[in-house]
């Protein structure tokens, strides 16, 4: 599947939105289960009203209902592993495992969707793997945080895969909203379960309200569904590798707030642009295979006219 400029351009003004989630991740000061409950909380709410307000139909089979709640559970579990790495590590850190996505789509992709693997994404997967390497070996009192970042990572992917495959069947809103409502329900239940030296369920107030309404509606509600969109007519890989540009934007933003405790090594920033450089790798390689789809059908057209 491959897109025009405008729906690249569309996605990396959302990609620097997502930048800011975990800068605001990192302000709030609820732990990180409690969080994304809250945030997931004030998403479904907000998409609810969205579509009352717009008379969005989301009657949808219970089949269908119930794979979209399934899937909303993935990325209930990728938020609070998210925002648990940026606790016990930074952001930094915790952005740059992050990127590690494209490897993980390149292998689960091709097994999931029954297709033959794109060789030239396990190679971008394999770059990728080796600016993390970089990032680990040197940056060993923040491990803990980077392997939660990597499952997490490995979480975002499998959300990423399931929700192609289902993007283009129903509308975009009613897809998030779904998804949202899984991701809420799941922590719901899981919740009790944990003990509270991992949750302290509270109320927020103040800034941390004010925080979490930002981070719900356009961190999460309105990007999600934008996303949602572009998915019906880009790749998984295409949507996870330049979400690499996420970091970039997450990592300068945090240094300019939070100053030191964000500064890293020289090794941890080359491991980082090796992981980014993936990014223009891949529009470039997506631009070699679209000219060569164009000038197949150019040919292919000639043949035709030809033959007529």
């Amino acid at each position: 599947m491959l897109g025009n400029n405008n729906q690249y351009l569309q996605l990396h003004i959302i990609v620097f939105i997502w930048g800011f989630t975990a800068i605001i991740g990192k302000l709030i000061s609820l732990d990180a289960v409690t969080l994304v409950w809250y945030r997931i909380f004030f998403t479904v709410i907000s998409i609810f009203v969205f579509m009352k307000i717009v008379k969005i139909d989301y009657k949808l089979e219970k089949k269908a209902i119930l794979q979209l709640l399934g899937i909303g559970a993935l990325i209930a579990v990728h938020w609070s592993t998210f925002f648990l790495a940026i606790k016990i590590s930074n952001i930094s850190i915790t952005l740059a495992s992050l990127s590690t996505g494209a490897f993980f789509v390149s292998i689960i992709d091709p097994i999931i969707n029954k297709r033959k693997p794109v060789y030239y994404e396990i190679m971008l997967g394999i770059i990728v793997v080796i600016g993390i390497y970089l990032i680990l070996d040197v940056e060993g009192d923040y491990r803990t945080g980077a392997y939660i970042a990597l499952f997490s990572s490995f979480m975002a992917s499998l959300f990423s895969v399931f929700s192609g495959r289902i993007a283009h069947r129903w509308d975009s809103t009613v897809i998030t909203f779904y998804q949202m409502l899984g991701g809420v329900l799941t922590l719901s239940i899981v919740i009790p379960f944990l003990g509270s030296d991992i949750v302290n369920f509270t109320v927020p107030s103040g800034m941390d309200l004010f925080y979490l309404i930002i981070l719900s509606t356009i961190c999460t509600a309105y990007t999600f569904i934008a996303v949602m969109k572009l998915m019906k007519t880009l790749s998984a890989f295409t949507v996870v590798l330049t979400i690499n540009l996420e970091p970039v934007y997450g990592i300068i933003m945090a240094y300019f707030i939070f100053g030191e405790s964000e500064t890293m090594s020289p090794q941890f920033y080359i491991g980082t642009l090796v992981i980014i450089s993936t990014v223009f790798l891949n529009s470039w390689l997506k631009g070699i295979k679209m000219k060569k789809v164009i000038k197949s059908k150019n040919k292919r057209n000639i043949v035709l006219e030809d033959k007529s």
